[in-house]
This record gives structure tokens, C-alpha cells and sequence, in this order.
């Protein structure tokens, strides 16, 4: 399968890059139950997106269903891995050891979607060696450049105050890794090369609050 450079095509948007992950999500999901086959109307019923939009943003990728047949789960959730480059592990790093960052280490279900905490770093140094997540010890942020040429790292999360978020992405940038995955309240600059996600609960309570009344 060729992606949207190789057949000389206008890129893909990231709108529909964003609900390609929601979709396998889903399509998990219906694996689990023990279904085989799906239809974009199932789908579309299941997260409220019309059967024509999840057509129109699978055909960005191929043809991956027959007319009156549907989806094959299976074959669709590897299509999809693959799309997104999930259908290996991601070795990842994680800044920050507060509550937040000890949370984040602790999750259980990030290797089964494609991503693994290779190690936690921090800058206290009375947390430093100490056990966090699934065996690892908490590392000094001092020694980031040498972890990264150490694992070939490319993402790291930022569980990190605010006032450090800037400052700690700098650092990260410079050592190499150009995806951040940011949990700081913050909006970072960054160079155009790097891809920055947000996760902030305050802006998804105060978009929900508009509709309360």
C-alpha cells in the first residue's frame, strides 16, 4: 500500500488522520465480542459519524470492503495498523514522576496499542532510582541525550508543571525526539518538524460546561 507521497496525491488531512485511531479502537472492540464483520453503518452508529464520512476517510488508504459484504475486522484493524505505523512498538519516554507521571507509567494498555515506556526521567533528584511503572527505576533528565542515542527514541510524554513544560520540550527537541505527547496546560512553541499532542481535562471540562445549563 502507498501512502498519499508515493502516489504523487494532495496530503491527507489531519481531521481524517485523527479518526483513524477511534476507528481501530472501535473495530477492537467488535473483535472482542467475537465478530468477524462490520458494515461503515455499524460503525457509524457507534460513534455518532455518518457511514459516508468513515467511507470517504478509509478510501483516502485503499478499498478495504466489498459492497454488500462489509468489513473484515481482522483484515481492517492490520490495514489500519499499519496506516498508522502502530504495527510495531514505539519505545517511549515519559517526563515528569509526580502523580500524574506515576499514573501514566502504571497504565497497562499502552504496548497492546503499539507503545512501550522504556523509562520515566525526572529532575528530583530524591525520586531518582526510584521504582515506577512495570520495572523501571525513575532516571535523572540529565542524562536524556544519552538515553535517546541509548534507545532510539522518537515520542516522549510530558506529565510536567507548566512553568517547566517549555523548557523540558526545548531539551527534548534538541536531544532528537520530534512527537510530544504534552499533558502540561500549556500550548508549546516548537519547530514545524515537531508534532505535539494535547491532552489538557480544564479544556475538555470547559467545552462540556458551554452545553450545561
Amino acid at each position: 500500500m502507498k501512502d498519499e507521497r508515493e502516489q504523487g496525491k494532495a496530503p491527507i488531512p489531519d481531521i481524517v488522520i485523527g479518526r483513524l485511531p477511534v476507528y481501530l479502537r472501535t473495530l477492537r472492540l467488535l473483535a472482542d465480542d467475537g465478530r468477524e464483520v462490520t458494515s461503515s453503518q455499524e460503525l457509524g452508529e457507534h460513534l455518532g459519524i455518518s457511514s459516508a464520512q468513515i467511507r470517504k476517510d478509509l478510501s483516502h488508504f485503499g478499498e478495504f470492503g466489498k459492497q454488500g459484504t462489509g468489513y473484515n475486522i481482522e483484515f481492517l484493524c492490520r490495514q489500519l495498523q499499519k496506516i498508522l505505523n502502530v504495527d510495531t512498538i514505539w519505545p517511549v519516554i515519559l517526563v515528569g514522576a509526580g502523580s500524574l507521571g506515576t499514573a501514566i507509567a502504571n497504565y497497562q494498555e499502552f504496548e497492546s496499542s503499539g507503545f512501550r515506556i522504556v523509562a520515566v526521567m525526572d529532575e528530583d533528584l530524591q525520586k531518582i532510582g526510584q521504582p515506577i511503572g512495570h520495572g523501571l527505576r525513575i532516571k535523572d533528565f540529565a542524562d536524556l541525550n544519552q538515553l535517546v542515542r541509548e534507545t532510539r527514541v522518537q515520542i516522549a510524554v510530558m506529565a510536567v508543571p507548566a512553568h517547566a513544560a517549555q523548557r523540558v520540550a526545548a531539551q527534548l527537541i534538541e536531544a532528537g525526539l520530534n512527537s510530544i505527547l504534552c499533558y502540561a496546560p500549556i500550548t508549546l512553541a516548537v519547530p514545524p518538524h515537531v508534532r505535539v499532542e494535547y491532552i489538557d481535562p480544564v479544556v475538555h471540562f470547559q467545552h462540556m460546561t458551554y452545553y450545561l445549563r
